[in-house]
């Protein structure tokens, strides 16, 4: 296993923030949250697309790696009211029928999933009425749905919403607060 993918921290780590954007070194955003978690060294960061650039997934290795943790954060940026197609390719091939779910399926049973999500529009457009029509809150409904079906228990999610207007000094507030908010 490369450790220059992932961080893991001095003892028992256990939270994993599995981190799925396609272009992380050019995300101000993105980059400036994963490189916090980093730097404090407390939870374990595994960079998805750097793991597997061919997007071949080793399931086994995925699975050992959420079920040596407790709770589960998959920190996105939002693309076309989703996240990027490497994170449900992960999650249809990781959270097989006799792992996650079905006869046998409860390894993630009680575990808790965060999700960490950036986006370009301001909160307001996403609202009925607004711009998107839609909530945050509704178009992670699959994920959360996702964490009912496998036994998750699923938390609030952290939003950085209107990501090109934000400030180094707001940003600086939000990989503080996101910090605070994954390691619980």
């Amino acid at each position: 296993m490369s450790m220059s993918n992932q961080s893991t921290p001095t003892g028992s780590a256990t939270t994993l923030v599995i981190v799925v954007h396609p272009e992380l070194e050019k995300s101000r955003i993105n980059k400036r949250l994963t490189a916090e978690l980093e730097r404090r060294g407390k939870v374990t960061v595994h960079r998805l697309y750097e793991t597997y650039p061919d997007e071949k997934i080793d399931v086994a290795r995925e699975q050992a790696l959420l079920s040596a943790h407790d709770r589960v954060v998959l920190q996105f940026p939002l693309f076309w009211y989703s996240s990027p197609s490497l994170l449900k390719k992960w999650i249809d091939e990781v959270f097989e029928l006799g792992y996650a779910h079905g006869k046998g399926g409860d390894k993630l049973k009680g575990k808790e999933l965060l999700i960490a999500l950036s986006s370009g529009g301001a909160q307001s457009m996403y609202q009925a009425g607004g711009f998107h029509n839609y909530s945050y809150s509704e178009l992670l409904r699959p994920f959360q749905q996702t964490a009912n079906l496998v036994g998750m228990i699923y938390q609030p999610p952290f939003i950085v919403s209107q990501i090109r207007e934000v400030t180094d000094e707001q940003l600086e507030k939000y990989a503080t607060d996101y910090a605070v908010y994954v390691e619980g």
